[in-house]
C-alpha cells in the first residue's frame, strides 16, 4: 500500500536583504537627485546669460549744428519727386510693332525714333496715289495737244465762216471742241490734285509707322514689344496695347507735397524749403515753393504745391519719396548766441537726474553717459550750450534704466 506524498512548503522566513544592497540603492537615489540639481542649475545659468547677452534696442538721433537751416522750419510736409513733363508715347495708328529701339534708362533725343510699325498697307495706298496722280498728268499732255489743233481748226472756220464758205453750225462746232478740251485739262488738273492730297494722306500714314519722342528726356518704361498690335484706342483685352514707352523730362522734376488747408497760409511762393530724399536721409537739398495751386481737396482737407530745385541732381529720380521742411525768413543773426550754443538736439533725448540734464550718447553700439548744459528750446527742439558736439549720436527713445557702457541696438 502506497503513502501519499506530500508538496513541500517554502520556508519564507530563510531570506534575507544584504545591508550592501541597502547601500547601493540609497547611493543611486542621491546621485540622481545631484544630476538633476546640477542639471537646474546648468540651465538657469544659460538662461541668464542669455538674457545678459541681450542689447536694448534705442532710439537715436544725429545732433546738429545750431545754423541748421531745419531749426527755421515754419512747417514739415511729405511727398514725392514728380516731372512737369512726362508722356507715354503711343502710335498714331493702329499696326503691328516691327522694331523697338528704346529701354529703360536709355536717355533720348528730341525726334529719335523709338520704334516702327508695320508701313506694307501704307505704302501700297501710297504707290497707287502716286499711280493716279501719273495718269491725270498724261492725260494733260494728250489733251493739251488736241486743244491746239481745235484752236487752229476754228481759227480757219471762222476765216470761212467770214468768206461765207462755212456756215455758223461749223462755227458754232469748232469753238465748242475748243471749249471743251479746256474743261477737260481743268478737270485732269484737278484730278492731280486730288492725287497728290491722296498722296500726301498715304505718306502720313507711312510717316506714322515710325514713333519718335516728342522731347529729350529718359526712358523709364518700355510698354511694347516686336510683334504686338498697338492702338491709339484701347481695344479691351491684353492683345493690344495703346503705348510704346513713357518719357520723363529729367530737367522738369519737381516736388509735389499735400499741405494740410489749416496751415497753407504759412506757404507763400517763392519761400525757402529744405528737403530731404527718403533715400539720402542725410543729404539735404534746397529749394523754393514754385507755386501754390488754388483749389483745396475735399476729401483730404489739403492743398497741393510745387516745389522747384534749386539745383537737380542725377541722385534724383522720379516718384522718390521726400520730406520737405518749409523755413522761415532768417532772423538777424545772433553773435553771442550763436557763439554761446553748440548743437540742436531732440527734446526727448533730454533725462532729468536730481537737478543735472544729461544724455546717452552711442560709441561703438555702447551708451555713454554725458552731463549737457541746455539754452533755449526751438521747437520740438534744444539748444545745447556744453556737453555734445554737432554729429554725436544721441539716444531720443529707450527704457528708463539705461546705464553707462551697456550693450545696445540702434535704430533711427
Amino acid at each position: 500500500m502506497s503513502v501519499p506524498t506530500r508538496s513541500p512548503v517554502p520556508d519564507l522566513s530563510t531570506l534575507r536583504i544584504e545591508d550592501r544592497s541597502r547601500r547601493n540603492r540609497k547611493s543611486g537615489k542621491r546621485l540622481g537627485l545631484f544630476a538633476a540639481g546640477l542639471g537646474l542649475i546648468v540651465l538657469l545659468g544659460g538662461g541668464f546669460l542669455a538674457i545678459r547677452g541681450q542689447r536694448t534696442v534705442v532710439d537715436v538721433a544725429t545732433a546738429r549744428p545750431v545754423g541748421d537751416p531745419r531749426s527755421q522750419s515754419l512747417l514739415d510736409a511729405s511727398g514725392y519727386v514728380t516731372p512737369r513733363r512726362r508722356a507715354t508715347v503711343a502710335a498714331k495708328i493702329t499696326g503691328r510693332v516691327t522694331g523697338v529701339y528704346t529701354d529703360e534708362g536709355m536717355r533720348v533725343k528730341s525726334g529719335q525714333v523709338l520704334a516702327t510699325l508695320d508701313d506694307s498697307d501704307a505704302r501700297v495706298r501710297l504707290v497707287s496715289a502716286k499711280a493716279d496722280r501719273d495718269a491725270a498728268a498724261a492725260a494733260i499732255a494728250d489733251l493739251q495737244v488736241n486743244l491746239v489743233n481745235a484752236e487752229r481748226e476754228l481759227t480757219r472756220t471762222q476765216a470761212l465762216q467770214s468768206s461765207g464758205v462755212q456756215t455758223a453750225q461749223a462755227l458754232d462746232q469748232a469753238r465748242t471742241t475748243v471749249d471743251s478740251l479746256k474743261a477737260r485739262i481743268e478737270l485732269a488738273r484737278q484730278q492731280i490734285r486730288a492725287a497728290d492730297a491722296r498722296i500726301t494722306v498715304a505718306q502720313q500714314d507711312v510717316d506714322n509707322a515710325t514713333i519718335r519722342a516728342p522731347f529729350e528726356g529718359l526712358v523709364v518704361s518700355k510698354d511694347a514689344q516686336v510683334g504686338e498690335m498697338v492702338s491709339p484706342i484701347s481695344a479691351g483685352g491684353g492683345f493690344t496695347r495703346t503705348g510704346i514707352a513713357t518719357l520723363v523730362d529729367m530737367n522738369s522734376l519737381e516736388i509735389e507735397v499735400d499741405v494740410n488747408e489749416s496751415f497753407i497760409a504759412r506757404v507763400t511762393n517763392g519761400q525757402r524749403v529744405v528737403a530731404t530724399l527718403d533715400a539720402y536721409p542725410d543729404w539735404q537739398i534746397p529749394a523754393r515753393v514754385r507755386t501754390v495751386i488754388p483749389t483745396a481737396d475735399r476729401q483730404k482737407a489739403t492743398v497741393k504745391v510745387r516745389i522747384t530745385f534749386d539745383k537737380l541732381d542725377p541722385r534724383i529720380l522720379p516718384d522718390m519719396g521726400v520730406k520737405v521742411a518749409f523755413l522761415a525768413e532768417p532772423n538777424p543773426p545772433d553773435k553771442a548766441r550763436k557763439n554761446e550754443a553748440k548743437a540742436l538736439i531732440p527734446s526727448g533725448a533730454i533725462r532729468k537726474e536730481t537737478t543735472n540734464s544729461v544724455v546717452f550718447l552711442v560709441h561703438d553700439n555702447k551708451l555713454e553717459r554725458r552731463a549737457v548744459s541746455l539754452g533755449t528750446q526751438r521747437g520740438s527742439d534744444v539748444e545745447v550750450l556744453s556737453g555734445i558736439s554737432p554729429g554725436d549720436i544721441v539716444v531720443v527713445g529707450g527704457p528708463q534704466n539705461l546705464r553707462d557702457g551697456q550693450n545696445v541696438e540702434t535704430k533711427r
